[in-house]
């Protein structure tokens, strides 16, 4: 019992500090965190399998909120409980707390200097390839089956199109379009099974 205490409050401060040292280092937000949560919890900790990241990705998005923090209570609660998901949560949102605070103190100031002006030019170029890491990386973990393919290809086709032509279409419609395609799609085939028996 106290080996148990020991080992769920040791995870719980390396979820804590891994989740502050995320949020810290990663410029961009949280699509280009998704790559970084992946790399972490998924290759280095084996916290979480791989599926159940997609998941994760696919709720947080789907629900109010910043996906970075989303993604950060889920993988938390998964990995220790609702205290996991508070202190994961809490581990996330602290540095950029602490920094956009301070940095509001000197605002005006702040984007003044050349130097800083530099660094975002920088940093936005990196978010972009972050950004298209992240979904290369969750690209490979999707099932290659027909209907998996079909629905990437449609919303690919439409978020392209829709881009060009300037046609505001949230991304939550995307992902609820898909998900009645798959209920549907998961409905017909097992009818069409208990047909065949």
């Amino acid at each position: 019992m106290e080996h148990e205490k020991t080992s769920k409050g040791r995870t719980l401060i390396k979820l804590f500090f891994t989740m502050m040292k995320l949020g810290a280092f990663t410029f961009g937000g949280g699509y280009a965190m998704i790559s970084l949560l992946q790399n972490e919890f998924v290759n280095r900790k084996k916290w979480i399998e791989a599926d159940e990241f997609l998941d994760i990705v696919a709720i947080a998005e789907s629900t109010p909120g910043p996906i970075a923090v989303n993604s950060s209570t889920y993988i938390g609660y998964r990995v220790a409980g609702v205290l996991g998901s508070l202190l994961g949560t809490f581990g996330m949102v602290l540095p950029s707390l602490t920094i956009i605070f301070l940095i509001s103190l000197v605002f005006d100031t702040f984007l003044k200097w050349t130097v800083v002006q530099n660094a975002f030019r920088g940093i936005q170029a990196c978010v972009v390839y972050l950004i298209l890491s992240a979904g290369f990386k969750l690209l490979k973990n999707v099932k290659k089956d027909i209907f998996s393919l079909i629905i990437l290809g449609l919303t690919m086709a439409f978020v392209l199109i829709f881009s060009i032509f300037s046609v505001k279409f949230s991304s939550i419609f995307y992902i609820l379009i898909s998900a009645a395609a798959g209920l549907v799609f998961c409905l017909l085939r097992r009818e069409k099974k208990e047909d065949a028996k």
